[in-house]
Formats: C-alpha cells, structure tokens, sequence
C-alpha cells in the first residue's frame, strides 16, 4: 500500500494542531515532571551504583531500535554454537537503580509505563536514568540482566538463564540502518554475525511461531512523528529486521515464563483464545472478501499469508484484531494458574524485556534471576504482584488512549483545509452489529484513505474490502472528528 509522509508546517492549522497536542497533556491528567524527593533519590542512586561483578563486557553486543530512541532497554549478541546457536540478550538492570519502597518505587507504580505523545513522552522513570545510567548505551558498560538462551539448530529453545553482569554494547543502530546493513552485507566485522544471525534465527522462530499456532499481525501502524519543525503522519509496514527482532523479544518473554512457571512464582501476560463464534465470522469474512481461510490451516499461519498491499486483504488483516481480544495480566505465587497461555504468542509468555519503559518487567527480570540462582524470589517482587495487573491494565489503557487522541489529532489536522476533497479509500469494516443508528446517527463504516494514510468512517454500509470514491465533510482538530460520505452523495 502507498506510503504517506504528509506534514504540516507554518501555518494556522499547525498553529492549532500544536495547541490541540499541548492539551493532551491536561485532558488525560499526565505527570508532569517528577517530584523533587523522586529526583534526589536518582541522583544519589546514580552515584552510588555499583557494577555487577561479572564482566561480560567482551562480548560485542548491539543495540537495534526506533530512530531517535534514547531508553534503550535491549541489546544482543548471536553466536553459533555447533549446529544451534546461543543467544545473549542484555536487559537494562533498572531493579539495580529502584529501591523497593522508595519514592522512585512509588511513582513508576503511578505511571505504569512512558506515555507517547507527538514530539514528546511522560517517562516511567527520569531521564538520567532512563535516558542516561540504565540505557544500553553504545561504548558504555552497563549493568543489565544478561539472558543466555541456547536453541537447537530448528531455532526451538533447549535452555535458558539469567543472570546480572557487566556488558558494553559496541553499536547503536535504527531499524533502517540495521536492514540496510543486512541487505547490503556492509556492517562492520564485529557484528556482521550478530547481524545475519538475527535473520537466520528469526525466520526459524517464525516457522516455529507458525507450527504452534501463533500470529503476528502484521497490521500497519499509523505513527505521529515531529521531524524537523512539524508534525508528519506515517503509515507503513514494518522492515523484516523489526520481524526479526520482535522474534528475539518474543523468545526471551517465553523463556521468562518458562522460568516462573517453574519455581511457581511470577506474572505472566496471557490471554485466551478466540472462541468458536468469532472464529466462525472471521472465517466468513474471508470467504466474502476472497481470500478463504482453509479448515485446518492455524490462524497465525493464515495471516501470514495476507498481502497486506491489496484491499481486501488489508480489510482481513485489520478485522483479525476480533481474534486478540482479553489479554491481561495472570500473577501465581505457590502454584501454577490454570490460564497461561498467551493465545496470539501460542504459548505461556510474559513481559521481561522493556523494563524502562513498563513497570511489569522490573518485578519479572527480578524474579527471574533469583530462581535461576537457585535463590528464593525477593519480597519485594513477590509483595507487588497482586497489585501489578490493576496498574498496568490502567496504564495500557491511559496509553492507547493518549495515543488514539494523538492521531486523531493530526488527522483532522492534514485534512482541516480539505473539506469538500475526494479521495479513494479502502473499507476496513462495516458498521459495528446490534450498532444504533438514527436519522442523526447513520450507519458507518470504517475506512482507509491512501492519501494522507487517514482512518476514519464514511456513512453507509460499505462492504469491506471493496475500493470507494468518499468526499471529507467534516475535518474539526478540537474535536479530533473527520467525516466522509460517499463520493456523489448530498
């Protein structure tokens, strides 16, 4: 599908849409800032952080992120080791740097996880430490939880452990840097295996992903970004690299899980399977549009089959979300839920590898570590779990919302001085059953215009999948509404 770089600059609707983004803050009651006790326990923290005392800094780890990112909670290392290979995955140490109880301890419980607005983020923790002592910053040494995860030569996981150790990461490189090295077979000696690894292993876990009945939706996000003195809305698929990447992640939060369900204690991230009737209209919508789901074929490996760059396949790929519905936090102590599977990962799964930026993963990197030393789990740890579920529930509510606010934002704002315009779009849903709609209320239907990358509704039952000509009659940025009607319409 077409990729949209549309932004806005100099201009009364930049003006507006500037004002409209600054007001998130006070309308979703975001922190500002961090209180004075808060800073001074980071500062004298900081200065007071000692190294772990097992030095892994020989190994030549990297850092592969987002452009721009500064809290960089992962870096990793690939090697072979015969025919299998050994992955090393250093986590940033933030329970090192977050005494139990403290002032810091309580705010991050506040927050929950960093808030991503236009331009800006709310922190879960200040930036000297997330952006500064606990980031996994190039040519650094730095304190982190190393995972040591040994898989077979078929990419399946045959051990795994964690332990605190000193590593130095020896470059710090953006989706876009990495793939291009990869496919240009340019990157430095001293990672190129790192590199090429990173797809060899990752392509084997997909097909492991696949054979267990998991799915990545490959669903194209809408991204708002402020570059270079205006605000851009993108709207494109991932690099294969970040596939890739996401895999390591992935294996990682299965080896967590692995390790708590063992030692009977810790929090897992689960949610349960689709049930027979969503599964059932989700199977008709495929016949309707096109593309047949086939008996006997796991959904995760029908989805990786969509072509995201035509219509009605896009239209399936959105409509799959039906499938992923009820995650939700599951914490155990002394014995093993009855729920831990995590339906979309197909296997028990838990957060364990973005602890800058979620509150979750401190508790689980701790946990984790201790049972793999044969130790108990720490108290502290063990004390929040009951806790955990409500604040991160919270949280990642409080964050979609922010975040939906945001592109709605700037939605209205690209297309504010186009009302009237016609564009071609492509229809993602039709109206929601059992939906009211009145005189006042009409039905509509869920759409994607390809120019700007625009999601919004058009009046009408449109059938998904199909291509329609629509005209914009509204485009407010106070009210963060666009409208469309068919094209033609009165």
């Amino acid at each position: 599908m077409p990729y949209s770089h549309i932004g806005i600059k100099q201009s009364v609707a930049q003006h507006n849409l500037a004002r409209a983004l600054k007001a998130l803050s006070t309308e979703f009651k975001l922190p500002d800032g961090f209180d004075e006790d808060v800073l001074a326990e980071v500062t004298h923290v900081i200065a007071d952080h000692d190294l772990p005392a097992l030095d892994l800094t020989e190994l030549p780890f990297i850092t592969i992120d987002p452009p721009g990112s500064l809290d960089l909670d992962q870096a990793m290392f690939l090697e072979r080791d015969g025919d299998g290979y050994v992955v090393h995955y250093a986590i940033a140490d933030v329970p090192s740097f977050v005494p139990a109880g403290g002032p810091l301890d309580t705010e991050t419980r506040r927050r929950g996880q960093t808030i991503y607005t236009p331009g800006n983020r709310i922190p879960l923790h200040p930036i000297p430490l997330s952006e500064g002592a606990a980031s996994l910053f190039a040519n650094d040494p730095r304190s982190a939880f190393v995972w040591e995860i040994r898989l077979a030569p078929d990419g399946s996981s045959v051990h795994a452990m964690v332990r605190r150790a000193t590593v130095k990461s020896i470059a710090k490189l953006d989706y876009d840097q990495a793939q291009e090295m990869y496919d240009a077979k340019s990157a430095p000696q001293s990672f190129a295996e790192t590199l090429t690894l990173l797809a060899e292993i990752g392509s084997k876990r997909v097909a492991l992903e696949r054979a267990r009945g998991g799915a990545s939706l490959n669903v194209p996000q809408q991204e708002v970004e402020f570059v270079d003195g205006r605000y851009e809305l993108k709207f494109r698929p991932g690099l294969p690299i970040e596939d890739w990447n996401a895999q390591i992640s992935l294996l990682t939060g299965m080896a967590a899980a692995q390790v708590m369900l063992a030692g009977k204690v810790g929090i897992l991230r689960t949610m349960p399977a689709p049930d027979a009737d969503a599964i059932a209209a989700y199977r008709r919508q495929t016949q309707l549009l096109g593309t047949p789901w086939e008996e006997g074929l796991e959904y995760g490996a029908y989805l990786r089959t969509l072509d995201i760059s035509e219509p009605r396949q896009l239209a399936l790929m959105h409509a799959a979300t039906t499938l992923f519905r009820g995650a939700s936090y599951t914490p155990f102590n002394g014995s093993v839920p009855e729920q831990v599977r995590q339906a979309a990962v197909a296997a028990p799964y838990a957060h364990a590898t973005a602890p800058l930026r979620r509150l979750v993963d401190r508790f689980v990197l701790a946990i984790c570590a201790a049972l793999c030393s044969g130790d108990e789990a720490p108290p502290w740890a063990v004390a929040a779990l009951e806790e955990l579920p409500e604040i991160m529930d919270a949280s990642n509510q409080l964050a979609n919302k922010v975040d939906r606010a945001a592109v709605d934002t700037v939605e209205a704002a690209l297309l504010s001085h186009r009302i009237g315009a016609e564009f071609d779009a492509v229809v993602l849903a039709g109206p929601k059953k059992n939906g009211h709609t009145t005189k006042s209320a009409p039905a509509r239907s869920s759409i994607l215009i390809f120019e700007p990358a625009v999601t919004g509704y058009c009046e009408g039952d449109l059938e998904p999948g199909t291509v329609v000509r629509v005209k914009l009659v509204k485009a407010d940025i106070t009210t963060r509404t666009i409208a469309f009607v068919p094209a033609g319409a009165s």
